[in-house]
């Protein structure tokens, strides 16, 4: 889980809705300095497991100031994105569910959204990488790039692992109703967080995300982390431009793997110096840096 340093919102920031076929999903909006030149492509930003567009406050501004737009989304069931089960499908048709081919596919519409027919350079977070790697293989929107972003080839390993599936059995133990996720709260979260978080709105905000957030859809997102296969092979052949960045210190899926995993798609590699999980949080400059560079660069071979 990324833990945002702050939550006000940066010059040129602002929350917005974006309408989608299934239902509307909640983003934040960094917009280029009036002046700045329109033939950027835009960003979007996805994050990861019990995440959400916060965790990319501080990239925001940085990354808009070159001249490009930058949408980081709350995913289906999140935050302030309303879960499926809460919507009433168009007649005739289903709502997508939880699993990664669903999120990807919501991804994908976002995409199209912000690049209004343009290509668009796609990023994600953790969990929020397996998502985007699913708007790659699954769906036709035009990408300029991907970057992932502290995520693996697969399935999470490890202690990552082993936490998600104590989520999984406090969440199976009973309904997952938003009465046990207040529950959950208070057995697993926050324990320590006083000492771990000493600003009194951020843990109150770390709080209200979860308690927000759609059990089903923790449920299911948090299997699928479990359960997820290495599709490496397929994304190398998608010939999409990819970074793969993490922090030296990451402890989610181990940075042997990531490394291997670049190498696996000739992709271009930052390891981003005392960071652990969430570079985007930890070290904001040196991200936002790489990710400009590699945006840029993708965008300069485009126009050749």
């Amino acid at each position: 889980m990324s833990t945002p340093q702050f939550l006000t919102l940066p010059p040129g920031v602002f929350p917005v809705e974006l309408p989608l076929s299934h239902g509307p999903v909640a983003a934040l909006r960094a917009t280029p300095p009036s002046g700045s030149s329109p033939e950027l492509c835009p960003a979007v930003l996805v994050h990861g497991y019990t995440g959400s567009k916060e965790d990319f406050i501080a990239l925001l501004l940085s990354l808009a100031q070159v001249g490009r737009e930058v949408v980081a989304i709350d995913l289906p069931g999140t935050y302030r994105s309303p879960g499926f089960e809460t919507l009433t499908p168009a007649p005739g048709t289903l709502l997508p569910d939880y699993r990664l081919p669903s999120l990807g596919m919501v991804v994908a519409e976002v995409c199209d959204s912000v690049g209004s027919g343009g290509p668009t350079h796609l990023a994600g977070h953790s969990m929020g990488g397996l998502v985007s790697r699913e708007t790659v293989l699954s769906h036709s929107t035009e990408l300029a790039s991907l970057t992932l972003l502290c995520s693996g080839p697969g399935a999470l390993g490890g202690q990552g692992a082993a936490r998600v599936r104590m989520l999984i059995a406090a969440l199976s133990a009973a309904e997952p109703t938003p009465e046990r996720m207040r529950e959950l709260w208070e057995e697993h979260m926050a324990d320590g967080l006083e000492a771990r978080v000493p600003d009194t709105q951020v843990r109150a905000f770390l709080r209200d995300r979860l308690l927000s957030s759609s059990p089903e859809g923790l449920l299911r997102s948090a299997e699928d982390l479990l359960s997820a296969t290495d599709r490496t092979e397929e994304l190398a052949a998608a010939d999409v431009p990819t970074m793969v960045l993490y922090g030296e210190n990451d402890d989610a899926w181990s940075t042997k793997e990531q490394e291997d995993m670049a190498g696996r798609l000739d992709a271009r590699r930052i390891v981003v110096p005392a960071a652990g999980h969430s570079p985007n949080v930890e070290a904001p400059e040196t991200t936002s840096t790489a990710l400009t560079s590699f945006w840029n660069d993708c965008e300069s071979v485009g126009k050749r």
